[in-house]
């Protein structure tokens, strides 16, 4: 039983014997007399086995330790086929969302752009002797200053932005 179990996990593990060996300061003889059953580790080295296994004593000393099959791995293969569709179907939607939202950035800074120009800044005509039409027109100035100053960066970042976030064939 415990040579059985140190030789499964050990493969598992992907060690060979000479790697095992190494960690365990041992020659690869000891681990090949251990899983063909002609000796026995001592408790000190079974306590070292188990750590550099990452398993506890008694699953080393219990029974017997399950080879994976092929069907556990057709079964674990398929699990992570449907991860890796699930995460691309993930970036493909994320991708689409981030491509949208520059479309319409670029929409909405086209409308308000002609709505600027069909409008012609209509508050640069008021009275500004009343002081709630000034503070309304010195808003809609800035307001006005500030969107033909950024508007272009903008558009010519989610413009970039589409480019870059279009499907690639």
């Amino acid at each position: 039983m415990l040579n059985e179990n140190i030789k499964i996990i050990r493969k598992s593990k992907g060690l060979s014997q000479q790697e095992l060996a190494v960690k365990l300061n041992v020659v690869r003889q000891t681990i090949s007399k251990w899983e063909k059953g002609l000796s026995v580790p001592d408790s000190d080295m079974l306590i070292s086995i188990s750590k550099v296994l990452e398993i506890p004593v008694s699953t080393l000393l219990g029974e017997t330790v399950a080879e994976i099959k092929v069907d556990d791995l057709k079964a674990i293969s398929e699990k992570l086929e449907v991860i890796n569709l699930q995460l691309a179907q993930k970036k493909v939607t994320r991708r689409k969302i981030i491509q949208g939202s520059l479309i319409i950035l670029c929409a909405v800074i086209v409308i308000i752009s002609v709505i600027l120009n069909v409008v012609n800044s209509p508050y640069l005509n008021w009275n500004y002797n009343d002081p709630e039409t000034a503070v309304l027109g010195v808003g809609f100035h800035a307001l006005e200053w500030l969107f033909v100053r950024l508007a272009p960066i903008i558009l010519i970042g989610a413009s970039v932005g589409i480019f870059f976030t279009r499907k690639k064939m």
